[in-house]
């Protein structure tokens, strides 16, 4: 049977959600020789609107590259949440960030409650690398994509001069991710 494992992260323009995609993509790939691959949507304003990427990673052809049942959702805003939650299967992972989404929506599915944004302000001291916080706590939560691919593609990937701050968010999200997990 062939492995399929459908991802969307959603929040709003300017927090770096296509750019996480991509980097998830990317890291399945290129890095761990897996079937990936990444689309987004975003609204007519830069910062802001509405804001989603799509990740598919499978061991086999991708033959319809849109997530339509979610093993995985990353909601970092109440409006994405209620809007997506809708679109995880039984049993899948509705990951939010605590601060901004204050409600969820009834359904049968695993729920993970943290305060990304302020993990990145607190610990890393930029909030713009919430979305790589929260690329290492998806690693660990679902162990998909390797940590080692994952921490390349992010070099590949970030603005140069950023790395280290960047790899710093990573990691610090992978032990945020390890807590979640072992708090069950």
């Amino acid at each position: 049977m062939s492995f399929r494992y459908e991802i969307r992260l959603s929040g709003e323009g300017g927090q770096g959600l296509v750019l996480a995609g991509k980097i998830l993509a990317e890291a399945a790939a290129i890095y761990d020789d897996k079937n990936a691959t990444q689309s987004q949507s975003y609204g007519p304003e830069a910062r802001g609107g509405a804001s989603r990427s799509d990740v598919i990673i499978s061991d086999d052809e991708i033959d319809y590259p849109k997530a339509l049942n979610l093993d995985l959702l990353l909601a970092f805003t109440q409006e994405s949440c209620n809007r997506y939650a809708i679109d995880l299967k039984p049993d899948g992972i509705l990951l939010v960030d605590s601060e901004s989404v204050a409600t969820v929506p009834k359904g049968d599915y695993r729920l993970f409650k943290i305060p990304i944004v302020d993990i990145a302000k607190n610990d890393v001291g930029k909030a713009m690398v919430a979305n790589i916080v929260a690329l290492g706590i998806i690693a660990s939560v679902i162990k998909i994509i390797s940590e080692d691919a994952i921490e390349s593609a992010i070099l590949a990937r970030v603005p140069k001069g950023t790395e280290n701050m960047n790899l710093k968010a990573f990691k610090i999200g992978l032990e945020k991710g390890k807590t979640l997990l072992a708090d069950r």
